[in-house]
């Protein structure tokens, strides 16, 4: 990924006000990774780069005319694209689209559990008066 680490990262919260579901915007997010990576060229590069360090807001970068042309630019290959296929094809698309939400959907809630669980298991193995966080100064 082009980011350094270290770099303030934003996470699918800070998307979910776009998306307003919590699989959509892990999608989103990896999206964005994935154009900050320099697939879809310079202009997109950094358009990514700077709303996944939180630099700019992502409704506010689209506002700025060079990140707005080129996702149009982008917008209308997908479009053309989308317009040659046969409704069948478009049908399997939208179904394996489903199907990584789905996906997205089950991997958050698999790892909401394990923290849940590691949290539980861990308030299990101290005792209530391990010493932790008590000191006379």
């Amino acid at each position: 990924m082009s980011q350094q680490d270290g770099e303030p990262r934003v996470d699918e919260s800070e998307l979910m006000d776009i998306t307003g579901d919590p699989a959509h915007a892990r999608v989103l997010r990896e999206s964005l990774e994935k154009l900050a990576d320099g697939v879809a060229g310079e202009t997109l590069r950094e358009f990514a780069t700077e709303v996944l360090a939180g630099r700019v807001a992502l409704r506010d970068a689209v506002r700025v005319p060079a990140y707005g042309d080129a996702l149009v630019v982008g917008g209308r290959a997908f479009h053309d694209e989308w317009s040659r296929l046969s409704e069948a094809e478009r049908q399997l698309l939208a179904a394996e689209g489903d199907r990584l939400l789905e996906s997205k959907e089950r991997e958050m809630a698999a790892a909401r559990r394990t923290a849940a669980e590691r949290r539980q298991s861990g308030r299990q193995r101290r005792s209530r008066h391990d010493g932790r966080g008590w000191s006379p100064y």
